[in-house]
């Protein structure tokens, strides 16, 4: 009779997994709440303790550490050593584990959570007895994942795991545990060090997707366990998304949320705001930050840090847009959406003052860095310029400042009523990006006078803010700290400009 071990924390699907096994002439161990669970449905189970001779010890620390369980999990049975040291000691060969291990991940993931608790939740029999039937897949089916229960199930009936079959298995086995290890060591890592001497990082393929980047090159989304990530991303209609679409959406979906209080939207393409806005709805919110640059709004990536209503869906309805991204939808806003076939509408939660590292793919490694946080607050900021900006600058100046984090630098920023006017993003000189956004401006037909202006990082010349005090600009923002300081305020003096400087730097290369 062969023999399956049986220890799952995750339930889902393990009963009609082990009644299959069972009318297919199988004999079922299992520990503990699995073992209840079994017998709960009138399933015949052999308790792991009746295997070993032995009691769970230690409030069930341990439980399968034992060889009468470990050497019927890593007997070879075409090596005849092997098979006579399993007769003389009387050990059954275990020919099939599915175990899934303690909910390690999501205990840490709830807030304030006591350090014992986390503890008592590390899984030690659980990689054991996984990594066992790994190794030895050739003779044992390791199962890990429930999504797998109902394949091998049918090869079984149908005679038998194929060889590649189990290597796939195996292999899911140790990406698991390695996933699991790695969360356990960034966890027991203290926060108050420097950047760990070694990091691993735990990835899930979600999806695989058309192609990447161009069509030549191979794409997959894979996901971390970081809360209101692209794990939690729900797409509610349209066509598959792209690797470019993702990329869109998580600049979109960090842009907006810079503004808690406020419904915002900001339209992306490739990765940057052509424009963004606030106001008192998210329809008012889109056809302020459409008004930015209605041209390049198209084809683009529309993000929201609110639930999207059936007035926003309609304000969008002759706009060709490729995604909509936002925390929910109503109903009647899906509805109206439905009649574009191709839109993407995809819930994505707003990951606000979330902390983490952040990773930029270099060849052969990885850049890390403390993920960038938005500060709403001025605290530090402070005004070197003759004037003080007005009430009504100091407002758009809190604006641009958040807007302008999201925008690729070298990056400038005009913006008017708490919306932008004009973006110039992504070029080499900080002269040239104003003058892109003093461009755009009057592109589109909007007037930079009384606007202000938000820099992400210092003026290293006074040429820049020469060029938007010609053009009228009222007030700038950036985080001061050039060599040239003092030369670029006093342009700003000569033009009746007011300054702020924040002291932080806003790059997002």
């Amino acid at each position: 009779m062969p023999r399956a071990l049986i220890s799952v924390s995750d339930k889902r699907g393990i009963i009609p997994f082990a009644q299959g096994l069972i009318d297919l002439g199988w004999e079922i161990i299992s520990t503990g709440g699995t073992a209840t669970a079994l017998r709960n449905s009138r399933l015949p189970v052999l308790p792991v303790d009746a295997v070993t001779g032995f009691p769970e010890l230690l409030d069930g620390r341990v439980k399968t550490l034992h060889p009468l369980i470990h050497g019927g999990l890593l007997a070879r049975r075409d090596q005849p050593q092997h098979v006579a040291a399993l007769a003389h000691h009387g050990i059954v060969p275990i020919d099939l584990v599915a175990v899934n291990l303690y909910p390690f991940q999501m205990t840490i993931a709830k807030p304030g959570v006591p350090f014992e608790d986390a503890v008592e939740n590390i899984d030690v029999g659980g990689p054991s007895m996984l990594r066992s039937a790994a190794k030895n897949h050739q003779f044992v089916i390791p199962v890990v994942d429930p999504t797998d229960y109902a394949p091998v199930l049918e090869l079984l009936r149908k005679g038998g795991v194929p060889d590649e079959v189990r290597r796939k298995l195996a292999a899911k086995v140790f990406a698991h545990t390695a996933d699991y290890d790695a969360a356990i060591a960034g966890y027991l890592t203290p926060k108050e060090d420097s950047l760990p001497g070694r990091l691993s990082v735990g990835l899930e393929r979600l999806q695989l997707l058309r192609y990447g980047e161009n069509p030549d090159q191979r794409g997959a989304l894979y996901v971390t366990d970081e809360p209101r990530g692209m794990r939690d991303l729900r797409q509610r209609q349209g066509k598959e998304l792209s690797f470019n679409n993702l990329l869109d959406i998580d600049a979109g979906a960090w842009a907006v949320a810079c503004w808690a209080s406020r419904p915002a939207c900001c339209i992306i393409k490739h990765t940057t705001p052509c424009g963004v806005a606030v106001a008192g709805s998210a329809a008012d919110a889109f056809s302020r930050a459409r008004a930015t640059d209605p041209l390049s709004a198209f084809g683009s990536v529309v993000a929201f840090n609110t639930v999207v209503d059936e007035s926003t869906a309609r304000a969008m309805s002759d706009l060709f847009v490729e995604v909509v991204v936002a925390p929910s939808f109503h109903d009647e806003a899906l509805a109206v959406f439905a009649a574009k076939k191709s839109l993407r509408v995809v819930e994505l939660p707003v990951s606000r003052g979330v902390t983490a590292l952040d990773y930029k793919r270099v060849r052969g490694g990885f850049l890390v860095q403390d993920r960038f946080v938005f500060e709403p607050n001025d605290q530090g900021w402070t005004v070197p310029t003759q004037r003080r900006p007005s009430e009504a600058e100091w407002v758009d100046l809190h604006f641009a400042w958040a807007a302008v984090a999201a925008v690729k630098s070298n990056a400038i920023l005009l913006a008017k009523g708490e919306r932008a006017i004009g973006i110039g993003a992504g070029q080499m000189s900080r002269v040239d990006a104003v003058f892109v956004a003093l461009y755009k401006t009057r592109q589109q037909g909007h007037d930079p006078g009384g606007a202000v202006l938000a820099s992400d990082a210092f003026f290293p010349f006074a040429d820049g803010v020469e060029q938007a005090g010609a053009a009228g600009v009222s007030a700038i923002i950036q985080p001061g700290g050039s060599v040239r300081d003092a030369e670029v305020v006093a342009a700003a003096d000569q033009h009746g400009i007011a300054m702020v400087f924040t002291g932080k730097r806003q790059f997002r290369h």
